[in-house]
């Protein structure tokens, strides 16, 4: 019975403060993907790392034109200056991630982004405002075609712009 209610209250932390997400087997091996959860900050941004991001049909994000994996994210700047984000994934070789950002917010502040991942996979994804940067772990996991909204914006047409690292 003692098992029992440690394995829940193991279960039941582990949906609160989230837990380590199992990546897809790369090369025969199967990669762990620490990801980060919850509020994550420094003295220049400030997040909440939510530890997954699900696409499927009719849920949220979009698949870009290139097939890539997007889903907005907001950043808020403590202090001015540009936004930067990226990423790289931990768990196989993949193009780097990227965002479209909006340039209608100023350079202080709440940022939201759209985060666009090339795949499905276990992400490290990086914003840098000057020389200060905040890294957290995505799992990225896609099911079936992925969301229904396929984005045909263009993120360089003056109002919103692409960064990668």
């Amino acid at each position: 019975m003692r098992v029992v209610q440690i394995l829940a209250l193991a279960f039941s932390l582990c949906l609160t403060f989230g837990c380590p997400a199992e990546a897809e087997p790369i090369g025969g091996k199967r990669a762990e993907c620490r990801i980060s959860t919850g509020k994550q900050s420094n003295d220049a941004l400030r997040i909440v790392a939510p530890g997954r991001f699900t696409f499927a049909p009719g849920g949220s994000g979009f698949v870009d034109r290139d097939g890539a994996l997007g889903i907005k994210f907001g950043w808020e700047r403590l202090v001015a200056g540009s936004l930067i984000v990226g990423g790289r994934r931990l768990d196989g070789d993949a193009e780097p991630a990227r965002a479209y950002m909006n340039r209608g917010y100023g350079e202080i502040g709440f940022q939201p982004t759209y985060l666009v991942f090339p795949t499905a996979g276990c992400w490290e994804i990086t914003g840098r405002l000057g020389d200060r940067s905040l890294t957290f772990v995505v799992y990225v996991e896609k099911i079936g075609r992925g969301p229904d909204w396929q984005y045909e914006g263009l993120p360089n047409d003056g109002f919103w712009y692409q960064t990668a690292l």
